[in-house]
């Protein structure tokens, strides 16, 4: 089993689009594939086919000391999906103290699943410093750093690259940190001007740049992923590049079957 934390220093940069698209190529390839909701708005599941008002998820499941198997979705697309589910305003707050007290209670909840060897888990995060992003990164074989092609989501980038080295650099599990530039727009200069700094400032960690598409918009607006409401289009495309990637970087790696 192999975890993929995604994570971004900033919102709105369309990271649970990100991850579900990601997840559903990765799938396409034969392979088991998990997401994991971590992040309170608890909206990956909507990409699946969840609908708004389930209340189950993995916060709920912990805090009544239930197993999370019992919460886990299969989409029409086969991906396996766990959602963060709805909670008040005390149970998130009882959540997360329950997560720093417990910081390896993730590793632990993806042992406990018994997912097969070659299974991908990708796990979605709110934006910046969150003690849920501390719990992914910890259990992250790669963290998958989602930014704009703007001047604002560049600016951020070192935060989030002092967060990875905290938490991730040095654990033996650990492999990289990988970067997906999102939205980019040729139309506009300065988005093209941020994405080339990006290539040249990441190389090949940079594993793909995925084109500003209205087609993904639609797609969730018909609860599916582009992939499969235009598997033509220029995101579809994308999404795909970009997974192959991260693929041929876990077998390179030896982690991955």
């Amino acid at each position: 089993m192999n975890v993929i934390s995604v994570v971004s220093s900033k919102g709105g940069v369309g990271k649970t689009t990100v991850t579900a698209n990601l997840a559903t190529a990765i799938a396409r390839q034969g392979r088991t594939v998990l997401v994991l909701d971590l992040d309170p708005q608890n909206a990956l599941g909507l990409h699946f086919g969840v609908a708004p008002n389930e209340m189950r998820g993995v916060s709920r499941a912990t805090l009544a000391q239930q197993s999370c198997k019992s919460v886990v979705f299969e989409s029409r697309g086969g991906v396996y999906v766990l959602p963060y589910g709805i909670v008040n305003e005390e149970d998130r707050s009882r959540f997360e103290h329950y997560l720093e007290a417990h910081p390896h209670w993730l590793g632990g909840l993806l042992q406990e699943l018994s997912l097969p060897g070659d299974a991908l888990v990708l796990v979605d995060t709110p934006p910046g410093p969150s003690v849920y992003m501390k719990q992914a990164l910890r259990a992250a074989n790669l963290a998958l750093v989602v930014a704009l092609a703007d001047a604002a989501s560049y600016a951020a980038l070192p935060m989030m690259q002092r967060l990875v080295q905290t938490y991730c650099v040095g654990q033996p599990h650990f492999l990289d940190c990988l970067y997906v530039v999102n939205q980019t727009d040729s139309a506009r200069q300065l988005s093209k001007d941020v994405t080339q700094i990006m290539r040249s400032s990441f190389g090949e960690r940079l594993i793909g740049a995925i084109h500003l598409d209205q087609s993904v918009g639609e797609a969730l607006a018909n609860d599916l992923s582009v992939l499969d409401y235009e598997s033509n289009s220029q995101a579809a495309n994308d999404f795909r590049a970009c997974a192959e990637k991260i693929v041929q970087r876990l077998q390179h790696s030896r982690h991955f079957a």
